[in-house]
């Protein structure tokens, strides 16, 4: 197992509240995530950093995203009451695009949302997953300091 791997391993299993600054750290040992890496299903999870949007992807029964290609991404896959999955196209306004953007100075695969001003920012712990973060229209103000919602994906 790498020391990413690892890294990734312990922190989604943590049941604590985990800082910020511990996230940044790691985000800043991986490596850009491109758009053709991103391509596939995959599951998702958040990690608990106090965020105002903590919660939110559970209360919509969020299961992950599905890239079909960098026109057709679908960042809202929930599961309905019987277990089947569905692109949820209501809770952000409509599903997103993938493109190759600069973010904190490299460049990354960033899904934009279609309806709103929503910019998510992928880097690779290894072929099976990745570390995102939630950002642009979604930052998290109410500290005074603009924060990122940190989540993963793991590929299905």
């Amino acid at each position: 197992m790498t020391d990413a791997r690892t890294t990734f391993t312990e922190l989604t299993r943590r049941t604590d509240r985990i800082d910020d600054a511990e996230l940044d750290a790691f985000w800043a040992t991986l490596v850009p995530a491109t758009v053709e890496f991103m391509i596939g299903e995959w599951k998702g999870g958040e990690f608990d950093t106090g965020h105002k949007a903590n919660g939110f992807m559970k209360r919509l029964n969020w299961f992950g995203k599905t890239f079909v290609s960098a026109a057709d991404a679908k960042p809202l896959v929930c599961l309905d009451a019987e277990g089947n999955r569905f692109s949820n196209t209501e809770a952000m306004n409509g599903e997103a695009s993938l493109w190759m953007e600069e973010f904190r100075g490299e460049t990354v695969a960033s899904m934009v949302y279609d309806g709103k001003p929503v910019h998510d920012h992928f880097k690779v712990v290894d072929d099976n997953a990745v570390i995102g973060m939630n950002g642009k229209g979604a930052l998290d103000t109410s500290s005074g300091t603009p924060r990122h919602l940190y989540f993963y994906l793991e590929r299905v």
